[in-house]
């Protein structure tokens, strides 16, 4: 379903289902990773949240999936920007983190939903972040899952990591279901491979709903760009809980503990074996871990 939310068109997933729905029934807005789509999240981890009594909503962020493109804004130089970042040198994105939680609180407008418990993945996660610095009140509880503070000096991807996710972007849905199979084998976790013929058809689902390489370029940029979000985390007020797998090589661990040590009473989850994916045993902790900090929250 898509809804105008912040100036532009956000597609969503609501488990409302266009029914009306309680007041009174706690909402979950889930928010994906870089150039990932609503679809990425795992059917059994959305099922349990709506099991466990909760309202789930999905989104696609701006620029990806089929929520509105950008393009007129051009393709940017992911190279150049992460020299100057590098460099200590100002980087203008397209658009900003704070931009795309503008969009998801724009989203909860939209629906005319007061407060949520707010959970992202990877970028998602630092969204989730900004939606939490911008409307402390809408927040009921930030749930931010194998991501970071953005911070300076903290341990980054691994060299194989970096070639891959920096190699040029696929130019056809055959060459990015590829793409994404080698990427997903080198950053999985590795204490739980997910088979290549189950990886394919989930892959498979998203590279048929869209295929919009570019966009996941300005995402990039706008998370090069996010520098000033470690300082701010200091002012989180919603009730936290971090979740990190221990074998991340996009996003290792110490990007998860930094994170919990900034934002105050924060709550930190590892989980042994898990690398930058969701397959089906990390996905069972974090349910576990995820229901059990929601419904310990109350407005």
């Amino acid at each position: 379903m898509k809804i105008r939310a912040n100036g532009i068109d956000i597609e969503i997933e609501d488990s409302a289902n266009g029914k009306p729905a309680s007041a009174s029934q706690p909402v979950v807005l889930l928010i994906m990773g870089l150039g990932m789509q609503l679809v990425a999240w795992p059917p059994q981890m959305v099922q349990a949240l709506v099991d466990a009594g909760f309202r789930v909503i999905r989104m696609d962020n701006r620029d990806i999936g089929l929520s509105q493109h950008f393009d007129h804004l051009g393709k940017p130089s992911l190279l150049w920007a992460t020299l100057k970042f590098k460099l200590g040198l100002g980087t203008k994105p397209p658009y900003t983190l704070t931009d795309m939680a503008q969009d998801a609180i724009g989203v909860l407008d939209t629906l005319k939903i007061k407060y949520a418990h707010v959970v992202g993945v990877s970028m998602g996660g630092m969204i989730a972040q900004r939606v939490a610095i911008a409307a402390p009140k809408r927040v009921l509880s930030l749930t931010s899952i194998m991501s970071s503070s953005g911070a300076r000096g903290l341990p980054q991807a691994r060299p194989e990591v970096l070639r891959a996710m920096l190699k040029r972007p696929a130019r056809n849905p055959a060459a990015a279901m590829d793409h994404f199979v080698a990427l997903f084998k080198i950053i999985g976790s590795p204490a739980y491979p997910v088979p290549e013929t189950e990886m394919r058809e989930r892959i498979a689902i998203g590279v048929k709903r869209s295929f919009h390489p570019v966009g996941t370029l300005r995402q990039m940029l706008a998370i090069v760009a996010d520098t000033g979000r470690a300082e701010a985390l200091a002012s989180i007020t919603s009730r936290t809980l971090v979740i990190h797998g221990k074998a991340d090589p996009l996003v290792p661990l110490g990007n998860g503990e930094d994170t919990a040590r900034r934002i105050p009473g924060a709550r930190l989850l590892t989980i042994d074996g898990m690398g930058h994916d969701l397959p089906p045993e990390p996905v069972r902790q974090i349910v576990e871990a995820l229901t059990s900090h929601l419904l310990g929250t109350r407005p």
